[in-house]
């Protein structure tokens, strides 16, 4: 992965990770503040909460991709310390789809007329599930990766000793 790519990655990653930040912290100022304009049409408050959880699943991947690239950077991404960060990303993924279930529950109610909303709100929440389940895959690809740097490490161990 080239230098360039790298940067421009980091970059992406923080002003996404900054802009999450920055929206947190105004919706749990406008929850702990009591100025939440919540007026019973919808509940808001459990929407913003939501969002806010979600948007930490979000942090957590994204740190967790900054950690994956700068081990691609440094040519360690091929070791059992990469498996933490992988996990992490499905963790984040799973925990938005739950979230997005939620939402999806709460907004049930109000979509009687139309219970198509729901149905469509219920099958992107499965398409969510299914990211995390690609991401599982890549995972098992990266496992057979690192077997393989292992087995070729102890191959060039074995033949260094022979020479």
């Amino acid at each position: 992965m080239g230098k360039l790519a790298v940067r421009a990655l980091h970059a992406v990653l923080v002003v996404l990770l900054t802009g999450t930040v920055f929206v947190q912290a105004l919706m749990v100022w406008t929850l702990v503040s009591g100025s939440d304009p919540e007026d019973g049409s919808l509940p808001l408050t459990a929407f913003r909460v939501i969002a806010i959880l979600g948007m930490v699943s979000g942090q957590v991947a994204l740190v967790s991709v900054w950690r994956l690239v700068t081990m691609v950077r440094r040519g360690t991404v091929f070791s059992h310390a990469a498996f933490r960060y992988v996990d992490a990303v499905i963790g984040a993924i799973v925990a938005a789809a739950f979230l997005w279930f939620a939402v999806t529950a709460i907004n049930a109610p109000g979509q009687r007329d139309d219970p198509g909303v729901t149905v469509i709100m219920g099958g992107i929440g499965l398409a969510i599930l299914g990211v995390a389940l690609i991401v599982f895959v890549l995972r098992m690809l990266l496992a057979q990766a690192v077997a393989r740097d292992v087995e070729a490490a102890q191959l060039q161990a074995e033949l260094d000793e022979v020479i």
